[in-house]
């Protein structure tokens, strides 16, 4: 037998390609490949429609290996039928230019078709292999082909090889066909660690989905030897298959595992281990053992591994036929286990609800083994186990419930709702089957509350073979009718509460037909018409609604819209099943932002800001200009890396996106920044130009040259041009030097200057003189200019004369000089440059272009436009400095610290309510906290008739009877996966809601005011609105994992039990308020019975039970039911009367291997709908039809056991013909054994002990 190679080792698809081959070989190649090739022209066509991979019959042949080598490995080897595709093997794939990126990205998006196998690419190869191919440069820097390699993996597995439990599409992976594949793997190479899977049928709609974890099943060879030696670790192989495989093929490949080495063509049979062990440490399993592990045959079929619940981690022992027999004689029942089996039950469950949905005849067993169907256990109350292994007493209520893979989420959830007292009484006693709703469109068929029902009478079971049960049933149900629990990876155990709730509802309903309800409007009022609008709009909804799941667990709520306008209020009343509680923890998202004001006279700062990590940079702009005292529209926000504008951080982007070392800044502008999602450019608005600091480089005169290899320095920043200035270069050069000022050492020098007025002795020189005429009026005259009244010659001045004459005049600013740098013109910088790449049309364009177009439009600017300011080495050295000198003259590093007072007093809060603590009721406060819609929520005000960014407000109105409390603790935004762990007391008992209910407030000030409410149908408003605690359900650990379980009240015995997964232990109720606080289930306190009208319905079913216990008894017989139309003969029971007519004669169905039938204690002191349903599902519903008319159809006598072997399987012609396996087609031949597979008793049998005959 071959081990399962492990993913380095895993064999490639394609022959390895030639290291480094020249462009002449790769072409010719190219030209001497096939019609199936993908040569550049085939791939032309390909890419004008979507290649589709061939649709496999199944997935290949397995191997096996150990358990540290599985799933990643198997599917590494389905990659052998992948046929060569060696298109363009050139040396550079973006010489191709978008040719790869589009087909890759067309495969992606194409549909998944079932039986398809697709690939998982890590993300972090493939953003490096869009790099490569479209030039786009991050902050890791550009990527070439050279550079990129095949596809790796390895990030995506874990240290065993397996997938990792935590991936998410889009995030870690991405998925793309086969064909796609085939072009990743022709153009670079076998990839070290493929991961193909296959797209599978999911859920009741055959949802096509791809399989991430297929199933993983332990097998090992059945040995009649039973003194095997425990081993140290197993040493069992382990297989992996899909679960879209069909049940054949699973016992084809599970005998293929084990096939002895040194025979073949061997008959055998696949038994199933129905009760988990955590190992077997055996070379091979001892015969001895199977009755331990539950073990039933495997019956072969075409259902898929999904339809008949196989699960991960199942164990499988597979039979070789000997020359002397089978190992496990079935002609002796108890001929293994060597001791006395139990008889058949006296009533099967074949009519049960799991069994309508699995095949109608049992799989075989051999005796004291399950006889149960391959599909799943049919029995309705103890599903997995047998009526052949012995029962005990169980304390109701701890069962635990086996993980079948991820599935802890569901468990967790399943006791918590089955630990509701009130719903749980409403299954026992059998309510639910006369309210089925099978014909709601919006149901299930009623198939998720049998399911539910079934899963109740397990756990609520007053005895059992096993303290453990793996609800697969349950959850072959629910993936029938929510695909989105598919699978093995983990889920939010809130949403399967939710949908559970929801279905229960809706296949329970008691409306048959739904009428159209419409809504009523709040016209305003006091409290009178408030609790008017609040009962119209809970019976209108009860109109359409009316089911247990409405009398437990739904509420109403109060929604409030404040028009900020014209002051209009909105006022609904909603229902709800559960509340969400925000809670007053948020996360923090720490950031230091580079803030650089327009006023040159105002400094550049570094802010610390803390802003929520949800929020996204409009939020963070709001803040911002409150801070900066700023116009928030005129901030522009990015992020700047390499020296150019990286990311544009605009409404769109959250802060939670941003990592500690990223660098943003904030520029404020002098006009609208035009970031802001709802603004639309005007035709008059300014260009807001980035500008960028470069070296001097040698450019081509053409205005072409792209700008890869221009040298840039310093920070970028950002210019304003107004429309006017846009038509002078010399203006949009002054601008530019403007912005420069703030960044040098030396922006004095920027400018050339003139000397300021001369001042002798302190007076300024004039410029006029004013003089008395001959009139006596002054008179001002200005005084000529020096060419006017001095000689031209040259004044010279005798060496003894000296003038002290001091200049005090300040110098005054000319202008801009000219030749500090060369402002240089490039397009394409769209968002400011942001989006940037090798290969973006970003190219030079001359000012003498722009002139020559000036008569047509003169303004010089266009859209998208970029200022580049191209220094030589002396200007840059002594403008800014350079590396070796540390940029000295440079004040781009040189920032002051603006620290708000709103952030130390955040801070200081913060610090107060950590001290604190968080109780139930600060999220109680801050769910019912007013809050202003987003610009993407907004609200049509019928008044204003446009839409408002209306104040909304949620109250609890009615409180429910089981009020579930979801704590919201995790964050899913579009970019950002967090929890909150922060711990938030909640009270086990005596959580008071009488405050914060609005009925019972609004009914109280009707009180005050003398306004009777009695006709009003409030209850008793006198009574405290007080609840207790019954269930928890908890999280532990992060995101893309943890792991879910539960603390639940056992109303039975009064005791508190921690619930993980099978394991069940005593606990305090202290133990589960802790910081794992996911889901609080609470209860209402009261001296009125809840529910009710499902309160009532249970009393009936109660009432009902008691009368049939005081019917005159019947003695049972094994015999037949009496035909409707006959009288009932002695010892005969009337069909209708499987209830009334137990009594002392009840039998118990807790037997053991040496007990005959025992004796229940009478009907008539049991009240307890535990003790009834435990009672009553002993028995299952009368056959439907009438007496058997011929002897085919009777059932058979207990008595005739031997000859009918009634718990086989219908036998195949194949076992009829030469009594082989079926499962043995795949790998027998014909076989000298007959009868192998029909069981039989000799007449003279003495182990299948003897009806009780004093029971008769």
């Amino acid at each position: 037998m071959q081990s399962l190679p492990s993913p380095a080792s895993s064999p490639s698809p394609t022959p390895d390609l030639a290291p480094h081959p020249t462009r002449k070989r790769q072409r010719s190649q190219s030209m001497q490949s096939d019609a199936s090739s993908s040569s550049l022209k085939r791939c032309v066509a390909d890419a004008d429609g979507l290649v589709r991979s061939p649709r496999p019959d199944q997935m290949s042949s397995l191997s096996l290996a150990d358990q540290n080598q599985d799933i990643d490995a198997y599917m590494a080897e389905q990659e052998k039928g992948i046929y060569m595709m060696y298109f363009s093997q050139l040396h550079n794939i973006a010489s191709l230019g978008d040719l790869p990126v589009l087909l890759v990205e067309r495969g992606k998006a194409s549909k998944m078709e079932i039986g398809e196998t697709w690939y998982l690419v890590s993300r972090d190869w493939w953003k490096r292999w869009r790099k490569a191919c479209t030039g786009e440069v991050d902050k890791e820097g550009p990527v070439t082909e050279q550079e990129l390699g095949p596809v790796d993996n390895s990030q995506l597995l874990d240290s065993y090889g397996n997938l990792k439990l935590s991936v998410v599409e889009g995030v870690d992976m991405e998925y793309v066909p086969e064909e796609t594949w085939s072009h990743l793997i022709s153009w670079y190479g076998k990839a070290s660690h493929p991961l193909p899977r296959r797209v599978i049928a999911r859920g009741n709609l055959k949802e096509p989905t791809l399989e991430l974890r297929p199933l993983r099943l332990k097998v090992i060879r059945l040995t009649s030897a039973s003194n095997q030696s425990a081993l140290e670790a197993p040493s069992h192989p382990h297989l992996v298959i899909s679960a879209g495989e069909t049940a054949k093929t699973l016992c084809t490949r599970l005998a293929a595992a084990v096939t002895p080495s040194s025979t073949t063509h061997l008959p055998y049979r696949v038994w199933q281990a129905t009760k988990s062990e955590d190992d077997w440490n055996f070379d091979e399993f001892p015969s001895s053992h199977l009755e331990s592990v539950g073990g039933r045959l495997l019956e072969e079929s075409s259902k898929t591994l999904q339809e008949i619940s196989i699960e991960p981690e199942d164990g499988f022992i597979v039979e070789f036929k000997q020359l002397n027999g089978w190992i496990v004689d079935l002609s002796k029942p108890a001929s293994s286990a060597n001791s006395a089996a139990d008889p058949p039950p006296l009533f099967d469950s074949r009519n049960s609800f799991f069994g309508r949905f699995m095949p109608s005849t049992p799989a075989p067993v051999a005796a004291p083994l399950p006889t149960t169907s391959t599909a799943s256990s049919k029995m309705a109350v103890r599903s997995s186990t047998t009526p052949f292994r012995s029962t005990k007493p169980m304390e109701p209520g701890t069962l635990g419930l086996g993980n079948m893979g991820n599935t802890c989420f569901m468990n967790s959830a399943l006791q918590c709702l089955a630990h509701t007292k009130e719903l749980s009484d409403y299954f026992l006693t059998g309510v639910y089957q006369d309210e089925l709703n099978p014909d709601n469109p919006l149901g299930m068929g009623g198939a998720i509350a049998e399911a539910f029902g079934a899963l109740l009478q397990k756990i609520w079971s007053t005895d059992g073979s096993s303290t453990t049960f793996s609800p697969r049933e349950f959850k072959s149900q629910l993936q029938r009718f929510a695909p989105q629990f598919s699978g093995y990876q983990q889920h939010d155990s809130q949403e399967l509460v939710a949908f559970l709730l929801d279905g229960l509802h809706e296949d329970l309903n008691r409306v048959l037909k739904k009428p159209y309800v419409e809504k009523p409007d709040w016209e305003g009022g006091g409290d009178l018409e408030l609790i008017e609008l609040a009962r119209k709009s809970w019976e209108g909804y009860m109109m359409r609604n009316d089911s247990v799941i409405v009398d437990l667990f739904q509420g109403q709520y109060q929604s409030t819209l404040v028009c900020p306008e014209c002051n209009k209020v909105s006022i609904t009343f909603d229902p709800f099943m559960y509340l969400t509680l925000p809670l007053p923890v948020q996360k923090k998202w720490k950031h230091t932002v580079y803030y650089i004001p327009w006023s040159l006279e105002k400094p550049h700062v570094k802010v610390p800001v803390e802003i929520g990590r949800d929020a996204s940079f409009k939020d963070l702009r709001v803040l911002l200009g409150r801070w900066m005292e700023a116009p928030p529209d005129n901030l522009l926000t990015l992020e700047i890396f390499n020296n150019r504008f990286y990311k544009y951080l605009d409404d769109n982007v959250p802060c939670g996106d941003m990592s500690s070392s990223d660098i943003i800044v904030c520029f404020e502008l002098p006009c609208h920044a035009q970031q802001s999602r709802s603004y639309k450019r005007q035709p008059d608005d300014p260009f807001i130009v980035p500008m960028f600091l470069c070296e001097e480089g040698t450019h081509s005169r053409t205005d072409y040259t792209m700008n890869r290899t221009t040298p840039m320095f310093g920070n970028p920043t950002v210019v304003v041009i107004d429309q006017k200035k846009a038509t002078d270069l010399d203006a949009m050069y002054e601008a530019v030097v403007s912005r420069m000022e703030r960044w040098t050492a030396h922006a004095r020098d920027l400018y050339t200057w003139e000397a300021g007025p001369i001042h002798i002795n302190g007076i300024a020189p004039t410029d006029s003189i004013t003089e008395i005429n001959e009139q006596g009026e002054a008179v001002t005259m200005d005084l000529p200019e020096e060419g006017d009244i001095v000689d031209e010659k040259t004044m010279v001045l005798e060496d003894d004369v000296a003038l002290d004459i001091p200049i005090t005049g300040e110098p005054r600013r000319v202008g801009a000089k000219t030749g500090i740098f060369k402002l240089r013109l490039q397009i394409n910088h769209k968002k400011l440059g942001t989006t940037q790449s090798f290969t973006s049309n970003n190219r030079w364009e001359s000012w003498d272009r722009r002139l020559e177009d000036a008569d047509h439009d003169p303004v010089l600017l266009r859209e998208d436009d970029a200022f580049y300011c191209e220094f030589d080495e002396n200007m840059k050295a002594y403008y800014f400095g350079d590396e070796r000198s540390r940029w000295e003259h440079a004040r781009w590093d040189t920032w002051e610290e603006f620290i708000h007072p709103e952030l130390d007093e955040s801070k200081r809060e913060a610090a107060e309510r950590k001290n604190k603590g968080l109780s139930l009721q600060d999220c109680l406060d801050e769910f019912t906290k007013e809050e202003r819609l987003g610009e993407d929520d907004l609200w049509y005000c019928p008044q204003c008739k446009k839409h408002q960014q209306a104040t909304k407000k949620f109250d609890l109105w009615k409180a429910p009877d089981v009020l579930v409390v979801h704590l919201k603790r995790f964050s899913n935004s579009r970019t950002l996966r967090d929890k909150i762990d922060t711990f938030i007391d909640f009270p086990i008992e005596g959580l008071d809601l009488g405050d914060m209910v609005g009925e019972r407030a609004a009914a109280k000030r009707l009180i005050e005011q003398g306004i009777a409410t009695e006709e009003l149908n409030l209850g008793n408003t006198n009574e405290p609105l007080v609840y207790d605690l019954y269930g928890v359900d908890e999280h532990i650990g992060g995101l893309g994992g943890g792991h879910y379980r539960a603390y639940t009240f056992n109303h039975a015995t009064d005791k508190w039990y921690h619930f993980d997964d099978s394991y069940v232990t005593p606990a305090r109720a202290s133990d589960s308020v802790n910081a794992n606080a996911y889901l609080l289930f609470y209860r209402r306190r009261t001296s009125a019975p809840l529910g009710g009208k499902t309160h009532e319905k249970v009393q009936e079913a109660q009432h009902r039970h008691v009368q049939q216990e005081e019917v005159q008894p019947t003695v049972v017989d094994n015999q037949l039911p009496t035909p409707p139309d006959d009288e009932p003969k002695p010892n005969q029971v009337v069909p209708g009367q499987w209830l009334s007519s137990l009594t002392d004669a009840a039998f118990d169905s807790s037997r053991t291997t040496t007990d005959t039938f025992r004796l229940r204690p009478p009907l008539a002191d049991i009240n307890d709908p535990l003790a009834v349903s435990s009672t009553m599902f002993d028995f299952p519903e009368p056959p439907s039809q009438n007496s058997p008319t011929s002897s085919n159809e009777v059932e058979p006598d207990l008595e005739e056991r031997d000859e009918n072997n009634w718990w086989l399987p219908k036998a195949s012609p194949e076992w009829d013909s030469g009594g082989l396996s079926p499962s043995s087609s795949s790998i027998s031949g014909s076989s000298p054994f007959d009868n192998a597979n029909l069981q039989k008793f000799d007449d003279d049998d003495t182990d299948m002990p003897p009806l009780d005959e004093s029971i008769l």
